[in-house]
């Protein structure tokens, strides 16, 4: 495991389990191609929204290896949202993330506004988002919720499961 120190992030005032997830309109990115989506449009029922950082961090590889493990795409919608390109979501829905789809967003407006942004030191301008895990039902209502509060910090993953499981049955 690499050597790296826990840095414990600041409050957040994010999205939490009850609020309605608010819409957004992205590039939407599967295996295959990419568009300007709704978020609204592609939730119509179970979806995992998963907030992760740049595509080439170590938090998104293992993110999404665990979509793969859990098989949570064979269950429900899973959407990814970060801050890496269109470019960068193809290569890594490439290698991981079976079924999965990433919204593309640069400007971290999405991120804001979903209270999970935070500034990384030593990189001036760029806004990367805190790891968040939001499952939504049909409504986009947030029946689970999951924030980082420390850097590194991984979600619970039978937690999700759990959650998964009482929403889908």
């Amino acid at each position: 495991m690499p050597d790296f120190d826990v840095v414990s992030l600041p409050e957040a005032d994010h999205v939490a389990e009850g609020d309605t997830a608010p819409d957004f309109t992205r590039p939407l990115v599967d295996e295959e191609y990419w568009e300007d989506r709704a978020l609204d449009e592609v939730v119509d029922g179970p979806t995992l929204l998963l907030f992760h950082p740049m595509d080439g961090a170590f938090q998104a590889t293992y993110l999404y290896n665990t979509v793969d493990d859990h098989g949570w795409a064979d269950d429900l919608d899973v959407l990814g949202v970060s801050i890496s390109s269109p470019y960068a979501h193809k290569r890594l829905l490439a290698e991981r993330g079976d079924g999965a789809r990433i919204f593309s967003d640069p400007g971290a407006g999405v991120i804001e506004e979903y209270g999970l942004a935070h500034d990384i030191d030593g990189m001036t301008g760029i806004t990367e988002t805190r790891p968040a895990v939001f499952l939504l039902d049909a409504d986009r209502t947030v029946a689970f919720a999951w924030v980082a509060s420390e850097h590194p910090e991984f979600p619970d993953a039978e937690a999700i499961d759990d959650a998964v499981e009482r929403l889908v049955d």
